[in-house]
């Protein structure tokens, strides 16, 4: 297999999950190979040879996760995934599929609302980072249907109670106010888990394209400041951020000549197959409960304010504002690095083109608030904040607070924003920055303590 991903593992904290796994192919070498990638980790493995002999399987013993081929004899892999569906909701499903196999994944995706698909030949390291990935977001699953039953019980025995003990009534009351606000801040982590995980994957898709050209990093800090800049409330400023990090997502399966290409150069084949991304990006994603109204800003966030765009032809107010803010950030980004046009656009021509374009590919009232806070605050420029400390990883104290990703020079995401640092996270950066090529060091970005701001009195 390809090295094209790098590992995890180094930014990992959390032991891996132990877990039953189902590998279903009618081919023994692609059982051999997905034995032979995952022998190190903690799985209890189990190899089917047909769709039928899985279901035996499942209904002799039950499994957490199954990786089934797309293509077997008999029952296909869709077809077997949509059928664990019905038996067991819970289990992670999984498909392996060629390039070629899209109706058998929009077959999958529809009918067994599969986890992911993975084309094959797979990565080794990113097959089992979305093994890993998959588990932890089951094992979040378990843990919130345990709080939510524990409510119904709660809910169930307060009904019980008799009206007369009023302090047996409050002392309940209050267990179950207890409760809802672990399950709100239990549902709260989780879409922050889920706005870090984007990231990580943004930082895996960055890396299809030249160091230079990397644009995901550079759109996040856009609509992040945008959101910040004009107040808007937690839940958008969250899709848009996750949004921001996985709109190119439906570009993955795309030849590098291709994902390389400005789009303006583009042949009529390859045109077609560019028209499809968003569209794409949206359905690998519709399964996550958690991020299908980001999924819905990605499908429309290449449609055009007067109605000529893409995939709906939408216009006007019908696009939704997630989606025409992350246009303006997208066009803005990809003009300086000439992912757009044949060249690359400088930032203040490509500030004119967007205005230039104002009434046509962009609303004109966000077209106007987006360019006022570029000018005003320049998110996307390097540049001095005397609230910000920028350090080396030496000047790290315990306590700080990261005020900006920091990756590694591969292009990985090491630490997202708002993370606080402690003694162990600085020892191991310090340890990471010995392993960077040609003595690389990294430059941090930490919220200034609240006692180096505070004027004296």
């Amino acid at each position: 297999m390809s090295d094209k991903f790098p590992s995890s593992e180094p930014v990992a904290e959390a032991p891996l999950p132990s877990a039953k796994l189902l590998l279903v192919d009618d081919e023994d070498n692609i059982l051999r190979s997905l034995q032979r990638v995952l022998r190190k980790e903690p799985y209890e493995l189990t190899t089917a040879t047909s769709g039928d002999q899985a279901i035996g399987l499942m209904e002799e013993q039950g499994f957490d996760l199954v990786i089934s081929d797309a293509r077997m004899p008999g029952m296909d892999g869709p077809t077997l995934l949509a059928t664990i569906k019905k038996k067991d909701p819970s289990c992670i499903r999984i498909l392996l599929t060629g390039y070629a196999d899209i109706d058998s994944t929009v077959k999958a995706i529809n009918d067994g609302q599969i986890y992911r698909y993975i084309s094959k030949p797979w990565n080794d390291d990113e097959l089992r980072l979305i093994i890993r990935q998959a588990l932890a977001f089951k094992q979040s699953e378990r843990r919130r249907l345990a709080l939510e039953k524990l409510t119904r019980k709660q809910n169930q025995e307060l009904q019980e109670l008799n009206s007369t003990l009023e302090q047996k009534v409050r002392a309940r009351t209050e267990e179950l106010r207890e409760t809802a606000d672990m399950l709100d801040l239990a549902y709260q982590e989780l879409r922050k888990n889920y706005v870090t995980t984007t990231e990580v994957f943004s930082s895996l898709i960055d890396k299809r394209l030249p160091a230079n050209r990397q644009p995901n990093a550079k759109v996040i800090t856009l609509v992040r400041a945008f959101a910040a800049y004009h107040k808007l409330d937690e839940e958008m400023t969250q899709n848009l951020t996750m949004a921001a990090a996985l709109y190119n997502l439906g570009k993955l399966s795309w030849p590098d000549e291709l994902i390389t290409a400005p789009s303006d150069l583009l042949s009529r084949d390859q045109k077609l197959e560019y028209l499809k991304y968003p569209v794409v990006g949206e359905q690998l994603l519709m399964a996550l409960e958690p991020l299908r109204d980001a999924a819905k800003i990605i499908r429309h966030h290449q449609e055009k304010w007067n109605g000529y765009g893409i995939p709906d032809r939408l216009e006007g107010k019908d696009i939704p504002l997630g989606a025409r803010i992350l246009r303006l950030a997208v066009d803005f980004i990809e003009l300086q690095f000439g992912l757009i046009l044949e060249r690359r656009v400088p930032r203040d021509n490509a500030i004119k083109l967007i205005k230039r374009y104002r009434n046509r590919l962009y609303d004109p009232d966000i077209a106007d608030q987006f360019l006022e806070m570029v000018i005003e605050i320049a998110p996307d420029v390097d540049h001095e904040n005397p609230d910000i400390l920028v350090l080396d990883t030496l000047r790290l104290k315990p306590g700080m607070v990261m005020a900006r990703n920091l990756y590694a020079t591969s292009g990985m995401l090491l630490l997202n924003e708002g993370k606080v640092l402690s003694s162990l996270l600085i020892d191991k950066l310090a340890a990471f920055e010995k392993g960077e090529p040609d003595g690389h060091r990294y430059t941090l970005y930490v919220h200034r303590p609240e006692e180096e701001t505070e004027t004296p009195t």
